[in-house]
């Protein structure tokens, strides 16, 4: 039996055929048509009275006076200049050029051309919607381990210098968290549960707070509506913990909101001083749940131990967790770092290492700094305090500017600590960049950098925020070109402005020679072609 889609002149292989076959056969046709045009032109050169025209232009442009040609040079310096500002903006807020993206989106395709597969996709939008972004699979967005509380530290923030600290996309994510994490069974959702199940959709704080109270007077055990309460109602880390507190006894079995309340509880001992009693509840929480790695509450207990200075402590949380097997994060690669360079970092002086060369221990802590920088290349920046910080989001993407902010606004404060080794932190962490010259194509200890991360970032960071890009990016072709053109003609302008008869003169002679070929092509084709064939085509 014959291929139906075979005998279709529908089907997507006629359809990649005819395509692939337009788009190598564009070329010739170009050349075929111009030619065309240079004979057409020649043919009815005498028909149309061409030269006439042509004479009659030549007298009108040479009456125009020097003011119509500033005039014009002005112009399209002013055209050029406000494309060139709108193409730099667009840039700066969305990483590419406005004319290239048009470009590639709808000239592309008629063109023939086919989209890399490898850089675009269906990146899903936190409303379910699919948007045409980047999606790989290195563009998963994590919760942060280490996320600060709404009521009392974001909002805080907010109060103080007006700005909101949080994106829409980022809270958008933490809802869908929420329902998921403490409302996941729908077909036994309890009338409290209902209502907690819409408060995490609303976007208003106090509509949230609001439906919060509603299900504590449905249900004066709803441990979901304390959780809530804690997180964005209290002003206080105090109130935040007692309020959890609360939570905790009234939770049950339920093991997701067991799990949450104890985390932080965890993190509220933490942030009010009361460290090793941070570290015993993560370490009962890990023990308890072993699990549940996922988490990530290991990145809790290495800050908290760091905080201690239990620098054994953290090497052996390390030893279990940095394992090749196990994913890698931020936290535990520039730990590594840390705990290697403070060996050395005390007495570590660049001048006497070019003398004598690098140590064993230097060596493994200048790769340990490599590795780290490899893995996430925006960290040096803000632990050095050459950028400035941000409050962390409440989600992050691994190897991106915003698992860089997380990591630096709570460990900065730990690399100081450690004598010297930020100063081994400037003199070597820009030698990475040495081993992997290529970093979106081949990586040296990690995958290849993935170049989706810019996109994903400016979702999660604030607006007021400037997003580290890596590598960095030149400036798009259009951006130079107008640049150039603008450039270009103010200098016309403002020549035939101050130098009106020697530009006229300048200008008379760059036609001219500009000219000259289409006057020698012509003269050939007279030469070649008798008189009385052209007469007999041109009355044809």
């Amino acid at each position: 039996m014959e291929d139906s889609t075979g005998s279709n002149p529908q089907s997507p292989g006629f359809t990649e055929k005819l395509k692939s076959w337009l788009s190598w056969s564009w070329t010739y046709v170009c050349c075929i048509w111009f030619g065309m045009v240079l004979v057409m032109i020649y043919v009815l050169w005498g028909p149309l009275k061409l030269q006439e025209s042509l004479t009659s232009a030549t007298v009108f442009l040479n009456t125009l006076t020097p003011k119509f040609y500033v005039a014009l040079t002005g112009t399209s310096s002013l055209i050029s200049g406000l494309i060139l500002i709108f193409e730099w903006w667009y840039f700066r807020k969305y990483g590419t050029s406005f004319i290239e993206q048009v470009s590639v989106s709808h000239l592309r395709p008629l063109l023939g051309g086919v989209e890399s597969s490898s850089t675009t996709g269906l990146f899903t939008s936190v409303n379910g919607d699919a948007d045409p972004r980047p999606s790989v699979s290195e563009c998963k967005v994590w919760r942060n381990p280490l996320n600060l509380f709404r009521g009392a530290e974001y909002n805080r923030y907010t109060w103080v210098t007006g700005k909101e600290p949080l994106t829409y996309y980022d809270m958008n994510l933490s809802a869908q968290d929420h329902q998921t994490f403490f409302t996941g069974d729908t077909q036994q959702l309890r009338p409290e549960d209902a209502v907690m199940q819409k408060a995490w959709r609303e976007r208003n704080p106090q509509a949230r707070i609001r439906a919060a109270y509603q299900a504590i007077e449905m249900n004066h055990e709803c441990a979901a509506a304390y959780v809530l309460l804690a997180e964005e109602e209290a002003t206080t880390i105090t109130e935040a913990e007692r309020l959890f507190k609360k939570a905790l006894t009234i939770a049950g079995k339920d093991i997701n909101l067991l799990v949450y309340i104890k985390r932080r509880l965890a993190m509220c001992a933490r942030k009010l001083g009361r460290i090793k009693e941070a570290v015993k509840m993560m370490r009962d929480l890990m023990k308890e749940f072993p699990l549940l790695g996922m988490l990530n509450i290991h990145e809790n207990l290495l800050e908290a131990l760091l905080e201690l200075q239990a620098y054994a402590d953290v090497q052996a949380v390390l030893a279990k967790y940095d394992d090749i097997s196990l994913p890698k994060s931020a936290t535990i690669c520039y730990t590594s770092a840390l705990l290697k360079a403070r060996a050395v970092s005390d007495k570590f002086s660049p001048e006497a290492a070019s003398r004598r060369g690098l140590s064993t221990a230097e060596m493994n802590a200048v790769e340990a700094i490599h590795r780290a920088v490899e893995f996430n290349p925006h960290v040096p920046k803000y632990l050095l305090e050459m950028k400035s910080l941000i409050l962390p989001p409440e989600h992050i993407l691994k190897r991106g500017d915003s698992e860089a902010v997380a990591y630096a606004f709570f460990h900065l404060q730990h690399w100081k600590r450690a004598e010297g080794a930020l100063n081994l932190l400037h003199c070597t962490w820009e030698g990475t960049f040495r081993i992997i010259p290529y970093p979106l194509e081949k990586g040296h200890l990690f995958y290849p950098y993935p170049g989706c991360t810019e996109t994903a970032d400016r979702e999660l960071l604030p607006t007021f925020h400037e997003v580290s890009v890596y590598p960095k990016k030149e400036l798009p072709f259009f951006i130079l070109f107008t640049a150039g053109l603008c450039s270009f003609t103010a200098t016309l302008a403002m020549l035939t402005h101050q130098f009106p008869e020697l530009m006229g003169v300048f200008a008379k002679a760059f036609f001219s020679t500009l000219f000259a070929p289409l006057g020698f092509f012509a003269d050939k084709m007279e030469s070649f072609m008798p008189s009385s064939f052209w007469h007999q085509l041109t009355r044809i």
